[in-house]
């Protein structure tokens, strides 16, 4: 039932007759493979509906973010060597030491699909835990530069949140607030014409699930979004997150160009790098509007031939 749901959901996010979609599905389904259920999932919904988004519409290029502070690894499994699908999970890593233990930045998938996996896998456990901060610059650097090059005709979005701050160690232990998930719903929006589909996976305190899927779904009526603090958006990522930052840059700027240029705002903050990018966008105006003028030179009228004087 839950695959049907995110599946009609999708359907007509993509037909054009809405826009985009919310699917309130239990239980989640990212952790399924393909005959092995664990971690609370049995079916996986986001991958069956983009496997139907194939073959019964013939969709070219799907677009997976999955923002469950749990690795995917059912996701990933289902279109490791499929380019057609980008898979692109932000999660706690540990370097392997945080459940399923999948999900390695150096898993980047195989054959025709390798480069089309993409693990921004956090490690450095919670000193300090992943917050706002680490997530804006995240998006910032990693997932929209990818994404926007990808190019994708429709986005599905795995949309737990057990990274949402009340959840225990054991349960995810980062600290993201709720709104910060309505910001990240209004970036993806700006993909493949709006057609959007978030499906609720894991999440463990209900407090946390209403507040985190009120703010996506504002975002999806395109209501407008309670501000962000001022603090987070001054706020630097934590040292771990930048090196987790800039090691999934480095295995994946052999795939995606985008990634040679963004390298060098991973510690930066919100304000910081869009203070960055507008310096930048003048400077290419203003070197482009730059011209020298160079006066072609005036054409010399044809000499008349001179009058012959008559001969004395």
């Amino acid at each position: 039932m839950a695959t049907k749901y995110v599946f009609c959901r999708s359907l007509p996010a993509v037909w054009c007759h809405l826009q985009n979609g919310f699917a309130v599905v239990r239980p989640p389904g990212h952790h399924a493979e393909e005959s092995t259920p664990m971690g609370f999932c049995y079916f996986n919904s986001v991958a069956v509906a983009a496997k139907l988004l194939q073959q019964r519409l013939s969709v070219s290029k799907i677009l997976i973010v999955d923002w469950d502070v749990h690795h995917g690894n059912g996701t990933q499994q289902a279109f490791y060597s499929d380019p057609s699908v980008l898979y692109v999970s932000l999660h706690r890593y540990d370097d392997g030491n945080f459940f399923p233990g999948s999900g390695a930045p150096d898993e980047v998938g195989t054959g025709p699909g390798v480069g089309f996996n993409v693990n921004m896998a956090f490690t450095g456990g919670l000193d300090p835990p992943m917050g706002d901060a680490e997530y804006l610059a995240a998006f910032r650097t990693v997932v929209m530069p990818i994404a926007s090059e990808f190019a994708p005709d429709v986005v599905l979005v795995s949309s737990g949140f057990d990274a949402v701050e009340g959840h225990p160690t054991p349960l995810g232990g980062y600290n993201l607030s709720a709104r910060c998930f309505g910001y990240l719903t209004k970036q993806l929006m700006g993909l493949a014409g709006g057609r959007i589909v978030l499906a609720l996976e894991g999440g463990h305190d209900l407090t946390a699930i209403c507040d985190a899927s009120e703010a996506c779904v504002s975002a999806l009526l395109g209501n407008e979004l309670d501000p962000l603090p001022e603090k987070v958006l001054q706020q630097r990522p934590n040292a771990n997150a930048v090196r987790s930052m800039e090691k999934v840059m480095e295995i994946h700027s052999k795939y995606w160009r985008c990634l040679q240029r963004a390298t060098s705002t991973a510690g930066r903050s919100l304000i910081e790098a869009q203070t960055c990018e507008n310096e930048e966008a003048e400077t290419v105006t203003a070197m482009a509007s730059l011209s020298v003028g160079v006066k072609p030179a005036e054409k010399r009228p044809d000499e008349e031939p001179m009058e012959e004087e008559p001969p004395l």
